[in-house]
């Protein structure tokens, strides 16, 4: 028995998010939305993924932005990711230095933070 990977990453938004949290996961990250089952879609939220990545976004009724913990998601070509979420209004904030990767910070339209990196 062990740990085989990792399914998903849930983060917190507002109820009635959902157009923006679209919006920035597809529309900026280019992430696809997946349908979440009928008995769970009832409560809010949407789910997206891309490249075996997924991210669950719920309502959290006293909703407060995710500042410190965070996922972290891994980029190809760093540079080509800041130049493409820059256009599209995002702001990217570099990171400390970290061995072996290029990294930085984004955040959703929730304040949530978002961690992104490459390997070097």
């Amino acid at each position: 028995m062990g740990i085989v990977g990792l399914d998903h990453v849930q983060l917190a938004m507002p109820e009635g998010g959902e157009g923006r949290a679209r919006a920035f996961y597809c529309g900026v990250l280019e992430m696809t939305e997946i349908p979440k089952p009928p008995h769970l879609a009832v409560s809010g939220g949407c789910w997206f993924e891309r490249a075996g990545v997924h991210i669950h976004l719920g309502v959290e009724k006293d909703f407060r932005a995710a500042r410190k913990a965070h996922p972290a998601l891994l980029v190809d070509d760093l540079a080509d990711f800041v130049s493409s979420i820059e256009a599209r209004g995002v702001k990217f904030v570099p990171g400390k230095p970290l061995g072996g990767y290029r990294r930085g910070d984004i955040a959703d339209p929730f304040g949530n933070r978002i961690e992104v990196l490459e390997k070097l």
